[in-house]
């Protein structure tokens, strides 16, 4: 079964359906990992901005950029979030580097005093120089994907500058030794030295729990409290 598919039958089957009828916009950004292009359809990232696009239409506003173009992804964010009478609900999400950036994009909100509703890091991978886990005052809540296995592995704790105002909703280690992730459309390099890397970028079930989260946020729930299942995640 596709991806996309897989997306769409996971996220009706996990959340209220009376989403689509909550108060609001939410203003979404992706960042590829990688020099990957931001467009390139193979990345679940790009999929999964297409799916939000299809389900939510005109409540939501997606963009997936490329992660050494926060100063773009800042811009289409200021944009978005100008002349609404209430300030955007903004939800960041990233892969490898894009993972930083969303940590990074984030911090360049907070100096403008720009609240964000989300954080999303999957094998969250530091660009020399950079610090990718300390989640900034200005996020309400951050969640990270990690695996450890391979040349390639992402940070395995993220935490809140100030617990007062960041809930962590946790760090989740996801393995592939017993559960492979179908990569084929990869390069045979990426599938011998990057495996469980490109493997948690395209597993269904990170994508899953991200959906269900921006489904709450949609339908006025609140996230405190709400616990993502590791355990059934690694079956």
């Amino acid at each position: 079964m596709k991806l996309a598919v897989l997306f769409l039958l996971a996220a009706f089957w996990a959340v209220p359906h009376n989403s689509a009828h909550a108060e609001g916009r939410i203003v979404v950004v992706g960042f590829v990992g990688g020099f990957v292009r931001h467009d390139d359809p193979r990345h679940a990232e790009v999929r999964f901005a297409a799916y939000l696009r299809q389900r939510y239409r005109s409540k939501i506003e997606v963009e997936v950029f490329g992660n050494h173009a926060r100063s773009q992804a800042l811009r289409f964010l200021l944009r978005a979030s100008a002349g609404e009478k209430q300030p955007a609900r903004i939800i960041i999400f990233g892969h490898s580097w894009g993972g930083t950036e969303t940590v990074r994009l984030a911090r360049a909100l907070e100096r403008r005093h720009i609240p964000v509703l989300l954080t999303v890091q999957v094998d969250s991978i530091a660009k020399p120089g950079d610090e990718n886990f300390t989640i900034p005052d200005n996020v309400a809540n951050a969640v990270n994907f990690y695996q450890t296995t391979g040349l390639l592995h992402g940070r395995t704790e993220i935490v809140a500058k100030n617990p007062d105002h960041t809930n962590i909703l946790g760090n989740f280690e996801m393995t592939y030794k017993n559960h492979p992730i179908n990569c084929n459309e990869f390069p045979w390099y990426s599938r011998l030295f990057t495996r469980s890397h490109i493997e948690i970028e395209n597993d269904p079930r990170v994508w899953t729990q991200v959906a269900t989260l921006i489904d709450r946020e949609l339908s006025g729930a609140s996230t405190d409290g709400y616990a993502i299942e590791p355990a059934a995640m690694r079956k």
